[in-house]
């Protein structure tokens, strides 16, 4: 990925360095910010509008008899061509995240910030990346995919037909940067493989697993065990999700998976569909799952090309992503285990009704993967 460019406003001209780098526009917004600066810094204008005279000042005095466009630092983003004038670093998080406080406290703020975070697999956890880069979470955040954005990724991630093509992370780096141009964002455009899985687990705060191979997800957890970082993965379920938390840096005799896959033969993925299924079971708890995803899992490869996902859930996923990095990054308890956020169950009227038919669906399912096991 080309790499952003930041420039200290007070050493360059802007026109020419506009020029040379081929920016189609400049996006100068420099006084609106330092307005929201100084509103931010003195609220008792927030009721009262008579603030212009006061505002000049604190412009002049931050000015110090340079003109605007000297203050602060240009960006120029080559993705977009353009070249934007920021705030410096610091008050650039300042004026961001002021609308945080006090639900995030300063001290919570510049804690949340300084978090390390690591997000494998970015359909789902894209919403969780981006969420997290807006609340001013994880200035340094390792995203790991492989893929493109694929037109069929466009009902539940939130790009659009210009980006059909380009790597999922790549595209997350981007929104990243313009939206905090001082964030490291380090990719791994090949995913989590063999040669870079040490690299990208050590030094995290928080792990977010998403990936959809079964063997990977289990090394992710050995490694992370190893070194006591505490793992969360989101599933999209419908509507709704599926969360599961490890604290392996709160228990580190935990067992990943919490115990689901132990006597499973993991590689045995590799070959057998059969067995692929098997592992997802175990993984997820199929009643909490709806009858419409179970069925349709059967279908793959034959009526469907893929398992089922929504927007809805894709969206809660981040939300619930974020929620619980930050609490965990903040040191503040949280649940362990396997947890569900059902939209169903909240807003249904007939959900207690129709959650037999789940479980009826569920158990049949379970039959069908595992033979011998029994569902409850």
């Amino acid at each position: 990925m080309e790499k952003h460019l930041i420039f200290d406003a007070a050493t360059i001209n802007v026109a020419e360095t506009a020029k040379k780098h081929g920016a189609d526009k400049v996006v100068d917004a420099f006084k609106e910010q330092l307005e929201d600066l100084f509103l931010i810094r003195n609220p008792q204008y927030r009721f009262n509008k008579n603030y212009k005279e006061d505002f000049e000042k604190f412009v002049a005095a931050y000015a110090g008899g340079k003109p605007l466009e000297a203050c602060g630092t240009w960006v120029f983003f080559p993705w977009s061509k353009a070249l934007v004038h920021f705030l410096n670093d610091a008050e650039h998080q300042e004026i961001r995240t002021a609308r945080n406080r006090n639900l995030i406290t300063k001290e919570e703020q510049d804690k949340f910030y300084n978090a390390v975070i690591g997000v494998a697999g970015l359909s789902v956890g894209s919403h969780g990346a981006v969420t997290l880069a807006l609340m001013g979470g994880g200035r340094e955040i390792r995203l790991a995919d492989p893929d493109t954005i694929s037109a069929t990724n466009l009902n539940r991630m939130r790009f659009d037909f210009t980006d059909v093509g380009v790597n999922k992370g790549e595209l997350i780096a981007r929104y990243i940067y313009q939206l905090n141009p001082y964030a490291k964002v380090r990719l791994y455009t090949d995913g989590i493989t063999d040669g870079n899985i040490e690299e990208f687990i050590d030094g995290l705060d928080v792990l977010v697993e998403e990936l959809d191979e079964i063997e990977m997800k289990v090394r992710m957890r050995i490694e992370a065990k190893k070194r006591k970082i505490p793992v969360v993965m989101v599933t999209d379920n419908a509507d709704s999700v599926i969360i599961d938390i490890e604290r392996f840096d709160t228990n580190p005799d935990l067992k990943i998976f919490h115990g689901n896959l132990e006597g499973f033969d993991v590689a045995s993925v590799r070959t057998s569909p059969q067995k692929m299924f098997e592992a997802m079971a175990r993984i997820i708890d199929v009643s909490l799952v709806p009858p419409r995803v179970l069925q349709s899992v059967s279908e793959v490869g034959k009526t469907i090309y893929s398992w089922p996902q929504l927007a809805t859930a894709a969206t809660l996923s981040g939300v619930a992503i974020a929620y619980i990095v930050r609490r965990i990054v903040l040191g503040e308890k949280t649940r362990d285990g396997k947890l569900e956020i059902n939209l169903e169950a909240a807003l249904d009227p007939d959900y207690e009704e129709n959650h037999k038919e789940q479980l009826r669906v569920a158990e049949q399912f379970l039959k069908a993967v595992r033979p011998d096991a029994t569902h409850g």
